[in-house]
């Protein structure tokens, strides 16, 4: 672990606030009050700037208006933080972080959910296109509050995600299998030149009449793939069967408990790991590095 944390900004702090300003602010300081970017200077406190607009002249750092802003958390800790949540593949529990950084249960809990806020994707493009092979399924986990246990899975809670071959993943905690709460997502997050592929079931009938092109495989009938003839595409559901293994293997295995108004935050968090994988070249320091960059205009308070 320590040839790991080896580098300056996993060191001290202010090698670590260098690193978060070259990151969050590779254009000179943006001042959060008035948006201002580059005219702005130092004062006598360490890290903090004041901002040389006339209508604002307000200090400011670089952790403010982010994830990190107001917490008592050592920069540099932070920055390890962010590296063992998107370098370990199928997550970093918050007791091994509290054990691992030296800081309370509690304080390694937040601290995880304010990353995952920062892996949190927003406003992106459709996914898909020309040429492009989406994989859209569902799966079911845990159990909803309240709920007893039993088998079946009307008591689960529902995700649905989309995966582009050799590209990206969304998902999306829906509130059941039905095609009003399943095709609103698809239609809206999927390029309608895309070519899709789902399982056999009823709500994904009319996607043909959509998108470019739409393939199912009848896993009724086990049938698990097959290859086109024609194109030589190959119709199967394996891609995204691959992130539903990984992101059960974490939630079930690492993660273990975690309440329903939270599970967004835990789909961010494999969504973006999966998106920024090793296999479409983005390694531990990229990925990491891609998840600071996203802590910027983000707070995520303890209530």
């Amino acid at each position: 672990m320590d040839a790991i944390f080896s580098a300056p900004h996993f060191q001290n702090n202010d090698a670590a606030r260098a690193y978060l300003e070259s990151v969050l602010w590779p254009n000179g300081p943006v001042c959060p009050h008035c948006g201002v970017i580059n005219h702005a200077f130092k004062t006598n406190r360490p890290g903090v700037f004041r901002c040389a607009e006339k209508a604002c002249r307000k200090d400011f750092t670089v952790t403010m208006k982010t994830v990190m802003e107001r917490s008592h958390i050592a920069l540099h800790k932070w920055l390890q933080g962010f590296h063992l949540m998107t370098s370990s593949k199928k997550g970093y529990s918050a007791h091994q972080l509290h054990r691992t950084l030296g800081i309370t249960y509690r304080s390694a809990w937040f601290m995880e959910h304010r990353i995952r806020e920062a892996m949190r994707a927003g406003g992106l493009a459709p996914m898909g296109g020309s040429g492009s092979i989406v994989e859209v399924d569902e799966t079911f986990i845990g159990r909803k509050a309240g709920m007893p246990i039993k088998r079946g899975t009307n008591h689960k809670h529902v995700v649905l995600t989309l995966v582009e071959r050799g590209g990206s993943a969304r998902s999306f905690h829906v509130d059941s299998v039905k095609k009003e709460d399943v095709l609103p997502i698809i239609r809206a997050n999927l390029s309608r030149e895309s070519h899709v592929m789902t399982d056999e079931a009823k709500r994904y009938a009319e996607l043909g009449n959509e998108f470019a092109k739409h393939d199912a495989i009848d896993h009724s009938r086990e049938e698990y793939g097959y290859t086109d003839r024609k194109s030589g595409v190959k119709i199967n559901t394996n891609t995204i069967e691959g992130y539903y293994s990984i992101f059960k293997r974490g939630m079930k295995g690492v993660y273990q408990h975690y309440g329903e108004q939270h599970l967004h935050r835990y789909l961010a968090e494999f969504d973006f790991r999966y998106s920024n994988r090793g296999k479409i070249g983005v390694d531990d320091e990229e990925r990491a590095y891609r998840a600071v960059a996203g802590a910027a205009g983000k707070r995520l308070t303890y209530q």
